[in-house]
């Protein structure tokens, strides 16, 4: 049975089984492949796309539970090149490997949009779901900070 659903703005249709792996049909069925699938066990955050605006491991969630539903890749997260976010990670060497680095995108990109003036005990909260073996955390918490911050002096 085919799954339709949104991704990226554009309406596509897998024809894969329901119970495939979303990041299997986003790499493999629609060449998108910005979401890593690392450890194929929900637990390193390398995946993470957003479902409905939602920040969702798609190594475990079936093609079927996306139907019908707006997802967001990595790919698909800023149509006027880095956002925010992708940019303070980036000139605050922030990432190595670039095996967590959309994953982490995704979900401060998730959380900043729903927590404006965050606190570094906030950041470090949301990142529990992302792993990065290279970096240790203290860069990433800093750019999300950073992208705060300008945010909210572009406010006043």
């Amino acid at each position: 049975m085919p799954t339709d659903m949104t991704v990226n703005g554009e309406a596509r249709t897998s024809a894969r089984d329901p119970l495939t792996p979303l990041i299997d049909v986003l790499r493999d069925e629609f060449h998108l492949t910005g979401a890593k699938p690392v450890c194929r066990e929900g637990f390193c955050g390398a995946c993470t796309v957003l479902v409905d605006g939602e920040p969702t491991v798609s190594c475990l969630t079936p093609v079927a539970m996306a139907g019908d539903c707006d997802v967001v890749t990595i790919e698909g997260l800023s149509s006027c090149g880095l956002t925010d976010i992708q940019s303070r990670l980036e000139q605050g060497d922030a990432v190595q490997c670039g095996m967590c680095f959309p994953g982490m995108v995704m979900t401060l990109s998730h959380f900043l949009a729903h927590t404006p003036q965050p606190n570094r005990d906030e950041v470090r909260a949301a990142l529990t779901g992302n792993i990065c073996r290279c970096t240790g955390y203290e860069r990433i918490v800093e750019a999300a900070l950073a992208v705060a911050g300008g945010r909210a002096e572009g406010r006043r």
